[in-house]
């Protein structure tokens, strides 16, 4: 795979002739016609402050016990910043026991313990802990957090079985009908299932079943659904625009192992094994991956100038005026942006650029555009774009309005491709998807990265398609 391989996207003045969209007939049921209206916010997860206040006044009682010279403020305060930072934040589908948390507990009470003496021992080395002093002080920080701790989850508890969460469950209506079942003959899991989503309607009795997206969107607004349970692993691949499009209302999606346990996890949900399907876009490393972006992109584009400088002028001379190829493109939330490129390739008009899939033939260019086509040297000016925040190092691939319309009809998944900033490179261009290969294929890799997305993955794309450059083989 050439360097143009990795960086090349559809549209962007493509290297083929003879593009014929591939049609692939959407899934069945309720996905592709699913639009939910956006004004709904998304459901408020429970306050952390409860448990925060638990682990607070726990860590502070405990380190009360150390009396004397031995109890001094900061000692104190160090010892509840370490209880509150090694708090666990995992999301459960209901509130665990108090026998579930004390291994865990126990073994957070420790280290901050362990920790306090260590600082204290390090710069205080008159006033140095005893090991009775740690004993009594570890004793009464766990029972004291295990009984908070235990008070906050039996409230949750109380309050879950009064009003437990309504929930779809999404899968073949058989399974979904027995997984609901069990679901709802374990009333303290908090879990209500309310309806099943399925392709088809089968005769099985229990909960109605739902296929089409009118009858899911009635249901979510009538029962005011929170989560989503998911019982076959072929739901996330088929039903993933149902599943984004519910996360989007607020609901929590699991994925539920309906047949045997197939992965491990501690999480259970009346006795089956599940595990919370993170549907949504990344936010939590927005800041790192912008400042990535703005320290990469500013960084080449101070080293590059010259050869850009030194590319305009080549392309000035050979090919005439019009140096920079400006084309609107759909980034992220579907707003459009004007995308930059070397051009190479001269449009009849403005109408074959926006809708012909291929507007250029490799082989009559002149010399110099060939070049820059086989090396990727047309793309860099989108460092730029990347600079300005129009796009990230690492994304989907923009592409036109006319081909984003026809795509996000015939592909379910493809406009969910616009929940994160569109980018020069992505994990579907270092797979070889480029050119004139398949929209299915494209929409199943970007929504892949995005649903999995994490700073060392764009770390390892950029590194990869840099690899590409030491490695050309043409187009």
């Amino acid at each position: 795979m050439t360097a143009e391989s990795a960086l090349s996207s559809p549209g962007t003045e493509t290297r083929h002739h003879g593009f014929s969209p591939v049609s692939v007939r959407p899934p069945r049921g309720a996905a592709p016609g699913l639009r939910f209206n956006a004004r709904r916010p998304p459901a408020r997860p429970a306050s952390p402050m409860p448990l925060l206040v638990a682990d607070g006044t726990a860590a502070l009682l405990g380190a009360m016990t150390l009396t004397g010279t031995q109890f001094r403020p900061l000692p104190s305060a160090l010892l509840v910043a370490a209880s509150l930072l090694l708090r666990p934040h995992r999301t459960r589908p209901s509130p665990p026991g108090v026998l579930d948390e004390l291994p865990a507990v126990c073994g957070r009470t420790a280290v901050a313990w362990l920790a306090l003496a260590t600082l204290v021992a390090a710069y205080q080395p008159d006033h140095a802990l005893s090991a009775g002093a740690l004993l009594v002080g570890f004793t009464v920080h766990t029972a004291v957090s295990c009984a908070l701790r235990g008070t906050v989850h039996a409230r949750w508890h109380a309050a879950l079985l009064r009003h437990p969460h309504a929930a779809l469950v999404i899968g073949p209506a058989a399974t979904a009908q027995r997984v609901a079942a069990a679901v709802l003959r374990h009333p303290r899991c908090g879990v209500r299932p309310v309806g099943i989503v399925a392709e088809r309607q089968d005769d099985v009795g229990g909960l109605p079943v739902l296929t089409t997206g009118a009858e899911v969107e009635r249901a979510v607004v009538q029962n005011g659904v929170r989560a989503v349970l998911t019982v076959h692993p072929s739901v996330r691949t088929h039903q993933g625009p149902l599943l984004r499009a519910l996360a989007a209302r607020g609901c929590v999606v699991w994925e539920l192992d309906a047949e045997s346990p197939s992965y491990a996890t501690r999480e259970r949900l009346a006795g089956f094994p599940c595990r919370r399907l993170e549907m949504s876009a990344p936010r939590r490393g927005d800041v790192g991956k912008r400042t990535l972006d703005v320290l990469v992109s500013g960084t080449l584009l101070l080293l590059v100038s010259p050869l850009l400088l030194i590319c305009a002028m080549v392309l000035r001379i050979s090919d005439g005026p019009g140096v920079v190829f400006r084309q609107e493109r759909v980034g992220l939330g579907g707003k459009p942006f004007t995308l930059l490129k070397f051009r190479t390739h001269r449009p009849v008009d403005e109408h074959e650029a926006a809708t012909r899939w291929s507007v250029a033939n490799e082989h009559e260019m002149r010399w110099f555009c060939r070049l820059l086509r086989r090396t990727s040297l047309d793309e860099l000016l989108q460092l730029w774009n990347v600079l300005r925040g129009d796009m990230s190092l690492v994304g989907p691939r923009p592409e036109r309005p006319y081909f984003v319309a026809q795509f996000s009809r015939t592909h379910p998944g493809y406009a969910a491709r616009h929940r994160l900033r569109a980018g020069i490179t992505g994990l579907a261009q270092v797979h070889g998807l480029r050119g004139d290969t398949s929209i299915e294929d494209r929409c199943r890799f970007d929504n892949e990265y995005i649903d999995n997305w994490s700073l060392w993955q764009d770390v390892c794309i950029l590194l990869r398609t840099a690899a590409t450059f030491v490695r050309p083989t043409g187009s």
